[in-house]
């Protein structure tokens, strides 16, 4: 009997199978031969940060100069990131947004991460027709047709794109604001809750940046108030 060390076989089955899947431009193809012209691969970043914005891309890709490499942005090192990122930028049909953290607080995040993609797709250079994007629900003010895909990032070279966009985007965003509040680590956890943006908050509190409807600042705001009262 064959034994599968470390992961239980069918996990290991898994394991090696999501090692050797790539995205590539089948989806789209399927879109264009459906009539459609432009095909635009959406996604977004920062759903999870205490801090800063969070941030969508829009990519219509050219099939004729389809980068080497992308992938899931998750997937690749930073240098190999800001390689595909200032090539896109040649090749590629690019548009970032963003949604602000006032608009994260006046909405929720799930909402605003559709506005920004929203704003991305409208603000291509050339009027997408189709939209393929990453998760499960689309954006309720896209007007235009559409597809969501679970791990699209990792299956469409278009959503793969626009998450090495967005990522790329936001992270360089957030080494700028850490200028301005270097207390926090946000060069180098992008505003996620690690333990020097916890220690940061705790010495220094919170900044105009941060997500103030999130339950860690929402309970450090609380919490001071209380001691003011």
């Amino acid at each position: 009997m064959a034994l599968c060390p470390l992961f239980p076989c069918s996990r290991r089955m898994h394991l090696v199978t999501d090692l050797m899947t790539k995205p590539d431009f089948s989806f789209e193809a399927a879109a264009l031969r459906r009539g459609f012209t432009h095909v635009a691969g959406v996604d977004e970043v920062g759903r999870g940060p205490l801090a800063g914005p969070v941030v969508a891309a829009a990519v219509i890709l050219d099939p004729a100069h389809i980068p080497d490499g992308l992938n899931d942005s998750k997937k690749l090192t930073a240098k190999r990131r800001d390689a595909l990122y200032d090539k896109l930028l040649k090749v590629a049909d690019v548009s970032i947004a963003e949604a602000t953290v006032a608009e994260i607080d006046a909405h929720n995040i799930l909402r605003a991460s559709h506005i920004a993609m929203v704003r991305a797709v409208a603000g291509l250079l050339r009027t997408a027709d189709h939209a393929l994007i990453d998760g499960n629900l689309i954006p309720r003010d896209l007007a235009i047709s559409s597809e969501t895909m679970i791990k699209g990032d990792a299956r469409s070279v278009s959503i793969a794109a626009a998450s090495i966009m967005a990522k790329v985007w936001r992270d360089r965003h957030m080494v700028a604001l850490a200028q301005q509040h270097p207390h926090y680590g946000w060069e180098k956890n992008a505003g996620y809750p690690t333990a020097q943006h916890k220690l940061g908050l705790e010495q220094f509190g919170v900044t105009p940046h941060h997500r103030r409807s999130f339950k860690p600042i929402h309970n450090i705001l609380y919490q001071d108030k209380n001691l003011s009262d």
